[in-house]
Parts: C-alpha cells; sequence; structure tokens
C-alpha cells in the first residue's frame, strides 16, 4: 500500500493537468506551426514555461487502482504486476489465462 499523501499529491496533478491542458495544447500547436514568426514562436516558449511544473502530463505517475503501487503499473489494465497475478489466478480478467507447456 503506497503512502496516503502520494496517492492524493497524483490525484492532485492529474487535476492540474486536466485544468492547463486546453492552453498547453494550443500554446504546443503555436509553437510548432510553420506559419508563425519568431516572435509567436518565443511567445508560445515562454507561456509554455510558466505554466506550472504540474501542469505536464508526464508528471503523474502511473499508480494501480486499488492501492496505489508505483512501481509494476500495467497501464492497459490499470493495475499492478501484483494485483494482475491475482486476479488472473482467480480468473476476474476475461481472456487472460496462465501460460503452460
Amino acid at each position: 500500500m503506497a503512502k496516503k499523501s502520494k496517492i492524493a499529491r497524483n490525484e492532485q496533478r492529474k487535476e492540474i493537468v486536466a485544468r492547463y491542458a486546453e492552453k498547453r495544447a494550443a500554446l504546443k500547436k503555436q509553437l510548432i506551426d510553420p506559419n508563425s514568426t519568431d516572435e509567436q514562436r518565443e511567445e508560445a516558449r515562454v507561456g509554455l514555461q510558466k505554466l506550472p511544473r504540474n501542469a505536464s502530463p508526464v508528471r503523474v505517475r502511473g499508480r494501480d487502482a486499488i492501492d496505489g503501487r508505483p512501481r509494476g503499473f500495467l497501464s492497459s489494465y490499470g493495475i499492478s504486476r501484483v494485483r494482475f497475478r491475482e486476479a488472473a489466478h482467480r480468473g476476474e480478467l476475461p481472456g487472460i489465462t496462465k501460460s503452460s507447456w
């Protein structure tokens, strides 16, 4: 089980990313637009730098939906490798079987 403070901070980051997503996308679009001038690109670059650090989606940590485990996270299932193995053994994941040969 992860610390409650770490889970809460990650949730807070998700909210900040969602809040600034539209503004961030507009600035990035302006930055790579071939028709924009050098001044406009510079404004977009400075604007991106002025956004909060936690507005970047890269800073959001993938965590297990059940207990918040940060390592061994399987993003396609939303759970950690430990929970995945337990759920697969119990047959709770459709289409997942333990391999044997």
